[in-house]
Order: structure tokens, then C-alpha cells, then sequence
């Protein structure tokens, strides 16, 4: 199974680059790296030229596989929630009882993330940290309508999708599946940066806390307990 998971490739839309960065060693380069300097010196800082530098190689040669920054942003979030969600799916697929797949899917989507030896080009914990910090950016624009009707956040629309069902598969009568769904991977990246930033306006200082924070909010509010 390990080997075949090695062979797992995360499905971008095109439309988001105009060169496939996985094709090339250049390209893979570029992610790796632009993960790196994002992660040093935050998205607004952060150039294509600057991104030249680091790579030694020309900022035209970026221009080849993304039209802009934004891109690159929404190629890099895009990237991280088709992870999570093939992480989602591998860990649930083989679990029947409702109360169990959904506590196991809460799980995944809000906990720290960790390195996965099956891309190693990519290092998830400090995408994560960027998904964190900057995802935000990559919707709240003027385009934002464009964006969503060529598609670019339909992946992180899929893995909403895909909680909302398991939540209403526990609760057929609670009305507000995806709004929950949708509250619980938004305000996991708040929790995450509240602790790492705003430590007093949070409870969760330990290491599980907002894995344990989101389980018990969506169990409460579909009056049952994960166990039953």
C-alpha cells in the first residue's frame, strides 16, 4: 500500500497554472521552495524575483509556470486541501459507522499537520503554517467570483462537501451540515493562529486541544456523542 501511495498525485485545475509544476524538476523546485520563502517572510513580502534569487534561476522561468503570485497562492492552498482531503478519504474509507467516520474526519482536518514521506518535494507542516496565515488572501479579492466560477477553490468546496455528508449521516435532521462543515476547517485555521499568535483568546494551548474543541462542538450540536 505504501508504494502505491507514492504514485499519488494531487489534481490541480489547470486553469490555475499555465505549466504543470509536478512536470518538471524546476517546477517542483519552485513549490518547494516557494513554500520556504512564504513560510520566512509572509505572502505580501514575497516576489517572483525574490523567488529567482533563492532558486538561481531567472524570474521569467517562474512566469512560465504561473501568471502571478496569486496564483502560486491559490496552486499552493489548492494543493494542501486536496491532501487533506486524499488523507481524509484514505483514513475513512473503510470505516462504516457514522459516529466513528466523522470523529475520524474532524480528526484529520484539524490537526497539526505532519511531514508526509509521500511527496517529498513538498514539506506539509510548513504549508500548513501558510494555509494558516494566508489562505485567506487567496479569496477575499475583487475576483473572488471570478475565481470561484473558473473553479479555483472547488477542491477545498469538495472536502466541505464531503464532512457535510459524513455530518448529516449522523444527524439527518440537523439542518445546518455544511454550515458546520464549513465552520469547522475555517475556524481550525483560527484556532491555529490564535494559538500560535493570540494565545488569550483561545482555550487551545495543548497540543490535541482544537482537534478536541471541534469534536466536542459538532457532537453537541448534533445532540450525540461520538462513541454513541
Amino acid at each position: 500500500m505504501e508504494r502505491l501511495l507514492k504514485f499519488v498525485k494531487i489534481g490541480i485545475n489547470e486553469k490555475i497554472y499555465i505549466k504543470d509544476p509536478e512536470s518538471t524538476t524546476l517546477g517542483k523546485r519552485i513549490v518547494e521552495e516557494s513554500i520556504l520563502l512564504i513560510q520566512e517572510i509572509g505572502f505580501e513580502a514575497f516576489t517572483f524575483k525574490k523567488l529567482g534569487q533563492r532558486i538561481g534561476s531567472n524570474e521569467s522561468s517562474i512566469y512560465r509556470y504561473f501568471e502571478n503570485k496569486h496564483k502560486l497562492l491559490l496552486y499552493l492552498t489548492s494543493w494542501y486541501w486536496g491532501w487533506l482531503e486524499y488523507k481524509l478519504v484514505f483514513a475513512t474509507n473503510s470505516i462504516t459507522e457514522p459516529r466513528e467516520k466523522l470523529r475520524t474526519a474532524l480528526t484529520i482536518v484539524t490537526q497539526a499537520a505532519e511531514v508526509d514521506s509521500n511527496f517529498s518535494h513538498i514539506d506539509e507542516v510548513l504549508l500548513s503554517k501558510i494555509v494558516i496565515n494566508e489562505y485567506s488572501k487567496s479569496y477575499l479579492t475583487k475576483e473572488v467570483d471570478a475565481d470561484n466560477k473558473e473553479g479555483y477553490f472547488v477542491i477545498y468546496k469538495r472536502l466541505v462537501n464531503r464532512l457535510s455528508t459524513m455530518i448529516a449521516a449522523v444527524d439527518a435532521a440537523y439542518k445546518y451540515p455544511s454550515s458546520l462543515a464549513s465552520t469547522v476547517l475555517e475556524g481550525s485555521l483560527h484556532q491555529h493562529f490564535l494559538k500560535d499568535h493570540f494565545a488569550s483568546l483561545t482555550d487551545c494551548h495543548e497540543k490535541g486541544d482544537p482537534t478536541d474543541y471541534f469534536i466536542e462542538l459538532v457532537f453537541n450540536a448534533l445532540n450525540t456523542t461520538p462513541n454513541g
